[in-house]
């Protein structure tokens, strides 16, 4: 008698639980509605059988429960209860397929007159590619792909000059207008789904895939990686923003296409000199960073970092918060390089000698080791820095300012700005050191690497 109360508990329970949970599909902003209604239909026919089921087996538990002097009948077969469920499984299996077919249908269908973007997944950021006036992407191929050119799209390709390149992971689309994304992976794995828009697919290396969506209504959704892509995967966000019409067009006039990545001028060493004179004064005359005013060590770290960070600084993505006191100071410094000094002064700073920074911090190195086996993932084994995952070299910099800035991101000082995507990842990874002694010892290792 207890196990058949218990199964009309659960029944019951389970009920309630979902005709009262908070917990549901978050509000619709696609076209598909007919996603919705097959999974209510899947849930209406299982949850019937749920009920049905265990509601069968707490009578059978009652009514032929253990009597004094009862004896079981055997009956090995009952054809006319066998073709009853066949036929009962058969409709329920068949309501349940049939829908999802109908929307396959119309998910494979793609109308003639959508936007097509492609999405270009990579361990662990997205990137957006539109077509240019000639309405063609280009050609694109993965030996290609470098840090002056991450999208792999081919230089001899006439087609891909106008291409527009969305380094963000921040895409803007046209609210009512279909979209065809074409998405296509850089490594591993990966699955693109917005959970509002309710459509999803695999992102697949060595071929091309594709969905379609038409956006309902304005505002920022979130874009997650659906697929376990390696260790940073829960970091994998990105975001898309469905503007009105005008909004969406001044966005996409303010991108930058392929042939101006192209054209952009190397950087002159002999004028980043000079213009570095003002960074002398407190990061030091050979870039070897000096701790009592709180600059770090630039000689032979990143460019590409380098020059992300000063434009961070000037666009207001770092060194607003009032606790960043140092940001602060540095973002008020870089607004004095303009346009092309940035490139000069990182050719300047590649010119000078790279030292190991002295050790200021005490930690266990052999326990930092161990948590360094994440970091490893984005920054290389050796610290040495990787500039497909935003990964700023780590070796042989100031440990007081990788300390700081870990606790910074741990506190969200840094990376909270909405388009600071990469810095963003980092918070979620700093929070993993729990405690200080933590920083202390990870920084200690990092401080051995060669």
């Amino acid at each position: 008698m207890l196990i058949a109360v218990v199964l009309v508990l659960l029944v019951g329970g389970s009920l309630l639980f979902h005709f009262l949970s908070p917990w549901w599909f978050t509000p619709i902003a696609s076209n598909w509605q007919m996603m919705d209604e097959t999974v209510n239909i899947t849930f209406w026919i299982t949850g019937i059988v749920f009920v049905a089921v265990n509601l069968f087996m707490a009578y059978a538990i009652v009514r032929h429960r253990h009597r004094q002097g009862q004896r079981a009948k055997y009956e090995p077969e009952n054809k006319k209860l066998e073709w009853w469920l066949t036929g009962i499984t058969t409709v329920g299996v068949a309501a349940m397929l049939t829908p999802g077919l109908f929307v396959w249908a119309k998910f494979i269908d793609v109308p003639q007159d959508a936007i097509v973007v492609e999405a270009l997944g990579q361990q662990w950021n997205w990137t957006f590619r539109f077509p240019g006036r000639d309405g063609a992407l280009g050609t694109t191929g993965a030996k290609l792909v470098t840090a002056d050119n991450p999208f792999g799209i081919d230089p001899q390709d006439l087609k891909g000059r106008d291409d527009i390149l969305i380094t963000r992971a921040e895409l803007h689309l046209p609210v009512g207008k279909p979209v065809k994304l074409l998405l296509r992976s850089n490594d591993v794995l990966h699955d693109f789904t917005v959970p509002q828009f309710r459509v999803k697919m695999d992102l697949v290396p060595g071929t091309v895939t594709h969905l379609w969506f038409t956006p309902t209504r304005t505002g920022a959704f979130d874009v997650l990686c659906e697929e376990l892509c390696g260790v940073a995967h829960f970091a994998m966000r990105g975001r898309v923003v469905v503007d009105e019409a005008p909004a969406f067009e001044s966005w996409l006039a303010g991108q930058p296409t392929y042939s101006q990545s192209l054209a952009q001028a190397a950087g002159d060493a002999a004028a980043g000199k000079a213009s570095y004179v003002i960074c002398s004064a407190c990061h030091g005359a050979n870039g070897e960073g000096n701790q009592s005013l709180n600059a770090p060590k630039l000689a032979g770290q990143s460019p590409w970092y380098l020059e992300r960070q000063l434009t961070n600084f000037k666009q207001g993505l770092r060194g607003t918060r009032d606790e960043d006191v140092y940001g602060k100071q540095m973002a008020a410094l870089a607004a004095a390089l303009e346009g092309p000094s940035i490139k000069n002064v990182m050719a300047y700073l590649a010119t000078l000698p790279d030292g190991r920074a002295p050790s200021t911090l005490t930690g266990d190195a052999a326990r930092g080791k161990a948590l360094y086996t994440t970091c490893a993932e984005c920054h290389g084994a050796a610290g040495e820095g990787i500039w497909s995952t935003h990964a700023p070299r780590l070796a042989q910099m100031n440990d007081w300012y990788l300390a700081r800035q870990l606790r910074n991101f741990k506190q969200g000082i840094r990376g909270g700005h909405p388009q600071d995507f990469p810095g963003a990842q980092m918070g979620f990874m700093a929070r993993a050191l729990a405690r200080d002694e933590d920083i202390s010892d990870l920084v200690a290792y990092i401080g051995t690497l060669r």
